[in-house]
């Protein structure tokens, strides 16, 4: 017996899968091998996500001792590379405890569906060339929808804990995913119209000039708007510890608390993979051909140690500075971004529509020095607004009160 994809099935284009289901089914029916197929790539998701979060934890605590002079985990295993494994242990011990007036169903499904956005979201990002597991002709929009899971799981998670708490951090974190949701997809639709598609695989083969220089506004933007979705500092209100007392996941303990945080710092690397392959050429490189998805990982390692110098630097944001971030700079940044590479799109493209290397580069001249000059501009005009000065009228009446 075998069984062979043909061309014209949708998974033709998956090699992995095409890989795993002509193997199986040598020895088991064709539809069997369906299925065992898909579970093996299933297997491969869910464990590369589990062991890249414990790997990403392991190398955030280290660093952040680093920067803050501190040691860092240096117990378990040489330079405590075995810590994560030990707090897995630990949470796996813990016992389980579900308040009693809680929605038991919404409460155990909640860090499920948390975990679900950054599985799904590596099934259509490319490691190297053609090596994306589904590569489909809308991957950002997939994408995009895909990540929308994340605030009904946070606020299933506040809602069904019946903990004030946890829903007042449920409340915070579902405005904060909310309002930077906008800047984002505003951001992503330069880069969409760069391409002339929404294949991730053609963004990055479109990428002669990578687009971090053709649009840096776009670049910053999204790096800006996804740290804020993933709750990171400065921009984590809703685990505000010393007003929440832990956010949403408050009554949370043992495995589901540990799916809940590899949920959290998984996303760092899958969002990391998601922005070199918008912006950062994805596996281009010295003989990318073979060395494709060595660089690939390079430049995820890159921006994931970029998001922990920003965490190890910032202090936390007051909830009114978070949301004027979100409206008063980034919404006006990702529309001037969006404007102007429509303008570019416009009058420099050929009459086939396709730009040329030397337009992109144009164009990249033109958009840092727009780049620099708005975040100038919008930084100084919303540093003014969020400062915190008390006017006459409430030192007066704070005067008359004491």
């Amino acid at each position: 017996m075998s069984c062979v994809l043909q061309p014209d099935n949708v998974l033709h284009a998956a090699p992995l899968y095409r890989v795993v289901y002509e193997l199986v089914g040598t020895v088991l029916p064709c539809w069997l091998s369906y299925v065992i197929a898909g579970l093996v790539i299933m297997v491969i998701l869910v464990n590369a996500v589990l062991l890249g979060a414990a790997v990403f934890v392991w190398s955030e605590r280290r660093l952040i001792g680093r920067f803050h002079n501190r040691i860092g985990p240096n117990r378990w295993g040489p330079f405590g590379m075995f810590q994560p494994f030990a707090d897995l242990l630990k949470l796996l011990f813990k016992e389980d405890l579900t308040p009693g007036n809680a929605d038991r169903i919404a409460f155990a499904i909640a860090p499920i569906v948390m975990l679900a956005p950054v599985i799904l979201m590596l099934a259509v990002v490319p490691f190297a060339r053609h090596t994306a597991l589904a590569d489909l002709n809308v991957g950002v929009l997939y994408v995009l929808a895909v990540t929308s899971l994340t605030a009904v799981a946070i606020l299933m998670a506040g809602w069904s804990s019946n903990n004030r708490y946890a829903m007042f951090g449920a409340a915070r974190g579902v405005a904060v995913l909310i309002s930077y949701e906008v800047p984002v997809v505003l951001c992503l639709l330069g880069v969409v119209m760069l391409a002339g598609s929404m294949s991730l695989g053609d963004i990055v083969e479109a990428q002669t000039v990578p687009f971090l220089l053709v649009q840096p506004l776009a670049f910053f933007v999204f790096l800006a708007g996804t740290s804020a979705e993933l709750n990171r500092t400065p921009f984590d209100v809703a685990e505000a510890e010393s007003e929440l007392v832990a956010g949403y996941h408050i009554e949370y303990s043992g495995v589901k608390f540990a799916l809940i945080q590899a949920a959290e710092f998984g996303a760092v690397l899958t969002t990391s993979a998601v922005a070199v392959t918008l912006f950062l050429g994805g596996w281009a490189g010295p003989a990318s051909d073979y060395l494709g998805s060595l660089w690939f990982l390079l430049k995820v390692a890159a921006l994931a140690f970029m998001f922990i110098w920003v965490r190890a630097t910032f202090p936390r944001l007051r909830i009114d500075q978070l949301m004027g971030l979100a409206w008063k700079f980034l919404l006006p940044l990702s529309m001037i971004n969006l404007f102007a590479t429509t303008l570019e799109v416009y009058f420099l493209r050929d009459a086939q529509g396709v730009l040329t290397p030397n337009d992109l580069w144009i164009m990249a001249g033109i958009n840092m020095a727009l780049a620099v000059t708005c975040i100038v501009l919008f930084g100084n005009l919303i540093r003014e607004k969020t400062s915190r000065q008390p006017s006459a009228v409430s030192l007066k009446s704070l005067m008359a009160d004491g």
